[in-house]
């Protein structure tokens, strides 16, 4: 069975030109042009990966990226015309699990696109095997922080905070090892579930927004702690 992609840009020629790529790489692609009917044709279909362009008319790639984060963990993989980290933290901030700037070359695109549906199927596989095998929830409480490994829900103060999947799977992991220091190489490679080639801004962006949502104050962060030059540990007691 194909796997199915949603490519979401307004460019037609570059729309064109990617879908037809795609689809010789073995993919369906559904195409659309602008925000608002990229939103409907979501809703109403099933994708292994959304590509998102950001700049849309109708509604912008941001809104379409949020709208998509709140039922759905597909990976959503960014093109971005501006090779500046602001766009790149905006895309990954919201949910994005992966960008490339334009202009970018087919044979690279498809590998990204290949790389970011294994990670979601192996992501899928493991969180399947682990549901099988638990017998318990897990609720980890951190000074004021209840993580639910289970249910991926996280409460501060007794206020349920959102996180994206990315974000929940960084806290997930250094709250199962407490004591242990992880290097940004180690948390990608957990996290990602792919091989690290110095993602450090696609590390910082990730580990930044989750500190601005479980902070009280991020530049003086109590659950995450920083080791310069080595990497993050869990700051925060296990009670």
């Amino acid at each position: 069975m194909q796997q199915r992609i949603l490519l979401i840009e307004d460019d037609e020629s570059i729309s064109e030109m990617v879908s037809s790529y795609l689809v010789k790489e073995g993919f369906e692609v559904k195409a659309v042009y602008d925000g608002e009917e990229a939103e409907r044709v979501f809703r109403s279909g099933t994708y292994e990966l959304v590509l998102l362009d950001l700049m849309l008319p109708k509604r912008s790639g941001t809104d379409i990226l949020q709208t998509i984060r709140t039922g759905s963990l597909v990976p959503v993989l960014i093109m971005s015309a501006k090779d500046s980290d602001v766009d790149k933290a905006l895309g990954l901030g919201f949910g994005a699990d992966d960008y490339i700037t334009k202009p970018f070359s087919m044979i690279e695109l498809v590998a990204r696109v290949k790389a970011a549906i294994r990670r979601a199927g192996y992501a899928a596989a493991r969180n399947a095997r682990i549901e099988a095998a638990a017998p318990a929830r897990q609720m980890i409480n951190l000074e004021g922080l209840i993580v639910d490994l289970d249910n991926f829900t996280i409460l501060k103060n007794g206020t349920e905070v959102k996180l994206t999947a990315k974000e929940f799977h960084i806290l997930k992991l250094l709250v199962q090892n407490p004591g242990r220091v992880f290097t940004k190489a180690q948390i990608y490679a957990s996290v990602w579930e792919d091989e690290y080639y110095g993602e450090e801004n696609v590390i910082n962006v990730h580990m930044r927004r989750l500190r601005e949502k479980i902070e009280d104050d991020p530049s003086q962060p109590v659950y995450i702690k920083t080791l310069w030059g080595i990497g993050y540990k869990l700051g925060a007691e296990v009670q």
